[in-house]
Parts: structure tokens; sequence; C-alpha cells
């Protein structure tokens, strides 16, 4: 039986360490081939730089544009992730505790959601955005995040404060308080690891996010990062140690704001989990 388990343990770490490899060798592959010039890039693909080419990174953010692009990814993450945010925190808090009768239907909407992908729907949102008149704007990019981001988190927001205990409120109540005190006051006190897994999630799935911004826009100077970064690959550019610097600082953002929070988005799940 020990024998059996060593086994086991032994293939397990094979499995973590080949998962792990797999996922950092492309990135340091990268992030390599981003300080080398095209030529050498062609030449010895995956020899280190014999010295440090910088001019790809000043080239890229100047030539690309990427100042303004990545204003406008910040911009699109952190206004709709808020809004996302706050809504499913109070479409949670209406589901789980008000009973109505058609609160079962708006949740299992809500979750039929997550069926649906951006890929399919596409084509009817950009007619729809043309005849609203917010298609190639902000506003237009902004509620799609907000709409494909709302089924996912009112599912983590009403697993989680269904598990708050009904008394909480109760005993607010009575005190005085009514519903618009008890959800600021104690509900999302309460909910902070949630919450901040449900801001990490959508903050992440905003900044990454590629189709969208690329149909529904078609101004440079409101598209996002990940569009922006494209162009390298198109008639702009064909320069290899443009388009890798131009990857690096897409992605260097993202890795950073995951290895300070990943913690949180763990404890978020967890207790996410738990909850009955």
């Amino acid at each position: 039986m020990k024998k059996r388990h060593t086994i086991g343990s032994f293939f397990s770490y094979i499995l973590m360490i080949t998962f792990s490899l797999l996922t950092i060798l492309p990135l340091l592959w990268m992030v390599v081939n981003a300080f080398k010039p095209h030529a050498m890039i062609i030449r010895h693909p995956l020899a280190f730089p014999t010295s440090w080419y910088f001019d790809n990174f000043i080239v890229s953010w100047t030539q690309g544009h990427l100042g303004i692009y990545f204003l406008n990814s910040l911009f699109y993450s952190s206004v709709a992730t808020l809004l996302t945010v706050l809504f499913a925190l109070s479409s949670g808090y209406a589901l789980s505790k008000f009973s109505y009768r058609s609160s079962r239907l708006v949740y299992m909407l809500y979750t039929l959601g997550l069926l649906i992908t951006v890929h399919s729907v596409i084509v009817p949102l950009f007619i729809m955005e043309t005849k609203l008149g917010i298609a190639n704007t902000r506003l237009g990019v902004v509620l799609p995040y907000i709409a494909f981001g709302l089924p996912f988190q009112v599912f983590l927001a009403t697993t989680y404060i269904k598990g708050i205990p009904d008394s909480l409120q109760e005993s607010a109540i009575i005190d005085g308080s009514n519903f618009l005190q008890v959800f600021a006051k104690i509900i999302i006190p309460v909910a902070t690891p949630i919450i901040a897994t449900m801001f990490i999630y959508t903050f992440l799935g905003n900044w990454n996010e590629f189709v969208l911004v690329l149909t529904l826009t078609s101004e440079l100077t409101i598209r996002s990062l990940p569009v922006g970064i494209n162009s390298f690959a198109g008639g702009m550019s064909r320069d290899y140690g443009l388009q890798f610097a131009a990857l690096v600082i897409g992605t260097l953002p993202m890795v950073i704001f995951y290895l300070l929070f990943r913690d949180n988005i763990a404890q978020g799940f967890a207790a996410g989990s738990t909850k009955e």
C-alpha cells in the first residue's frame, strides 16, 4: 500500500513539474527574445542575447501607441469590474436573502448566461450597438464587459451570501436598519473574501479580453492593449523583436497583479466552497 502511494506521488510530481515547465518556459522564451534584434531572433531563436537590446521596448511603446492602449485597458477593466462586482453583490443579496416567486427563475437566467460565449453573439451584438449608436464608443465596450461578467460573479456572490446567517440581517432590521444599510454595513464587510476574488477574477478577464474590442471598435484611440499588441503581427510591423517586447509589456502587469493577489484568489474560492 505504501509502495503504491509512493508511485502515485512520484507521477503526481512529474505531472506538476511538466505542467510548470510548459507554462514557464514559453514565458521565459518570450522575455529573452524581447531583448534581441529581429535578425538575431530569425537566426538564433533559442539563443540568449549577446547584449541586451532595449530599443524593442522603446520603439514598440511609441510606434504602437501602447501608452494609449494601456490607459484604455485600465479604464475598461476598472470601470467594468467595479460595476460588475457591485451589480453581482446586489443581485446575490437579493437572490439569497429575499424569498419571492421569481427568484429561482432570475437565478436560473443568470446561470444560463454562463453558457453564452462572446463568439456566439458577437454579430448580433455589433448590429444592436450600431442601431443604438454606441458602437465604436467606450460605453459600447464597458456594457458587454459587464454583461458577460455578471453570470459567474452572481453565482459566486449568491453562493457566498447564502451562507451568511440570517440572524445578522434580522438583528440589524430590529435595530432599525433598512435593507440598504444591511447590505452596506453587514453583507459587504462579511463578504470581503469573495469580493476580493470577484474583483481579481473579473479584472483579469477584462484586461485580457480581445474579441469584443476588436469587433466593436474601429478607432485606434479607444482600443485596448491586447488589440494594440495584435497590430504588431499584422501589416504595421513584422519585426519579431517588437512583437515580443509588446507581448512582455502586455503580460507583465498581469503577472505582477496575480503574484500580488494570488492568496486572495485562493482564500476567496476556499471560503466560497465552504459556505453552505
